[in-house]
């Protein structure tokens, strides 16, 4: 459907913290700055294409001097309690709460997506995870005290490693840079956090609340430059000690390749290909909605968005019909208006790159519903209307790829075996969901299928006291959750005598006769 807002919002409704970025997109040492790079960059409205901020791109000297302030900042935040880290954040959250229709509509306005969904989704997400590490940050423990030898006491400490360089995707600014930013700094570290170069607004001012809240200049940064550029110095920095980065498998692979130089930790998290496997004793319209609504979340542009449905054959043509109903009344429109449903994708390049997997798609498969860009006054926006694709070959270009839009390829299969291994028949192991109203059935799916989240009867929901992360060539390492400290933290084990006895029983392998 076409839902045309009656009234564009005016530019300061729509963009009510302009004010705040008005120095520049860097944010260094507790302070804005202008990149250095000698060149610019506009973030661009992807309902409208208009230019809505523009800004100095970051080059190498910028990163240089963040990871300094970083590197500067960390002793002292390291040696800072537990306790006191978590004042910190608890502050930080409580920031975050006041300016969240400020986040609301600056992410709505750099990622086109609907209000709604910004206003229930990904801000509140965000709070309610600074919240989280907020008390997961008085929880880093490690083994107890024991004899575990007889003569000596062993325990096991956690410790910040560093300076952390993180890389965040266009498609969750401001969530990605919170699963980036909060355990890394709740464990002790510092952070150089470089967004995309499309959408670094949410970014900066998750940074400038950060500070507002009292936490100390320098322990988060921001750097906004290419990747190429920007990315890859930071990646490759000698002072940056761990590097996590989100984002596709194909930049995952070059991440790792110079990260490895300076034999630094990593963590990946990368594409999916989420298959939705549908039994068929589910219960037919819950796995309709369910469908419709983990397919064209963010329109699309997830990685544990459903895009694989595998039905078994008893349900397969009464669940193509319903989900291309259904997918017939979401309504695409201004991401600021109310009634709106379905935003724009980032870009024209996304929206085109999308469109061209359709089209090729034609030859093999059956475009059910959608397979277009809407006319009229959405033409402008990077808009595409939700599809449905049948009949596609499990080998096909459509099934296997990551196409990150508004696109749902469904399959049948016949027995429970089949579809399982339908499900497993990627190279992706970010998310998959099961449907089924037998517990056995449903309990075999979450074991066998190998993803890092299983849902059962319903797809996409996450929660903060919950590990996100993939299998396969989906990456490696958790965010979220008190998991994700196993990514920010060194283990160190100390070992303490207890015989006082000057020359040890073992000392004979190395001198003289028991």
């Amino acid at each position: 459907m076409h839902n045309p807002a009656s009234v564009t919002p005016h530019p300061s409704e729509r963009f009510p913290a302009q004010e705040r970025l008005a120095v520049g997109a860097q944010f260094i040492a507790g302070r804005l700055t202008k990149g250095n790079s000698g060149r610019t960059h506009a973030v661009v409205d992807p309902s409208t294409g208009e230019e809505v901020y523009t800004y100095e791109l970051a080059g190498p000297a910028d990163v240089d001097a963040a990871v300094a302030a970083a590197r500067a900042a960390f002793p002292g935040w390291a040696a800072t309690t537990p306790g006191e880290r978590s004042d910190a954040l608890h502050r930080f959250a409580a920031v975050l709460a006041e300016r969240a229709e400020e986040f609301a509509r600056a992410e709505s306005l750099q990622c086109g997506k609907p209000l709604k969904l910004t206003r229930e989704f990904d801000v509140p997400g965000t709070i309610d995870n600074t919240a989280f590490f907020a008390g997961a940050a008085r929880h880093l423990q490690g083994q107890s005290a024991g004899e575990y030898s007889g003569d000596h006491t062993s325990y096991v400490r956690r410790e910040p490693i560093g300076v952390v360089g993180s890389i965040a995707p266009w498609n969750y600014p401001l969530q990605m840079a919170a699963w980036k930013i909060l355990p890394a700094v709740a464990a002790g570290n510092t952070v150089v956090l470089k967004p995309a170069e499309l959408t670094p607004l949410t970014s900066l001012l998750f940074a400038q609340a950060a500070t507002d809240a009292g936490i100390p200049d320098g322990v988060i940064n921001v750097v906004t430059g290419t990747g190429k550029e920007a990315g890859e110095h930071l990646v490759g920095h000698p002072d940056v000690a761990m590097t996590s980065f989100t984002g596709s498998t194909a930049v995952g692979k070059r991440v790792a390749e110079v990260a490895t130089a300076t034999v630094k930790r990593i963590h990946l998290e990368l594409g999916g290909k989420a298959p939705f496997l549908v039994f068929d004793d589910a219960d037919l319209d819950a796995a309709v909605n369910g469908a419709v609504a983990g397919a064209l979340i963010n329109t699309g542009q997830d990685c544990t968005a459903a895009t694989r449905a595998y039905v078994q054959r008893p349900l397969y043509e009464a669940f193509v019909e319903k989900t291309a109903a259904l997918m017939e009344t979401v309504r695409l429109g201004d991401p600021f208006a109310a009634d709106t449903d379905l935003g724009p994708l980032i870009s024209h390049v996304q929206r085109d790159r999308v469109a061209a997997f359709v089209d090729r798609a034609r030859a093999y498969a059956r475009v059910v519903t959608g397979g277009e860009a809407p006319e009229g006054e959405l033409a402008k926006g990077a808009y595409y209307r939700p599809t449905l694709v049948a009949d596609a070959a499990q080998g096909s270009e459509i099934v296997q790829s990551e196409l990150f839009g508004p696109v749902l390829v469904v399959l049948p299969f016949d027995s429970d075996d089949e579809g399982i291994a339908l499900a497993n028949d990627t190279p992706y192991g970010l998310a998959a969901s099961a449907w089924s109203r037998d517990v056995y059935r449903a309990n075999r799916a979450t074991r066998e299928i190998k993803a890092g989240c299983v849902w059962v009867n319903d797809h996409i929901p996450i929660i903060s006291e919950m590990p996100h992360g993939g299998y396969k060539a989906s990456g490696f390492g958790k965010d979220m959750s008190s998991y994700s400290f196993e990514e920010y933290t060194q283990i160190k084990h100390v070992m303490f005598d207890n015989t006082a006895v000057a020359r040890k029983d073992w000392h004979r392998t190395i001198f003289g006769d028991r």
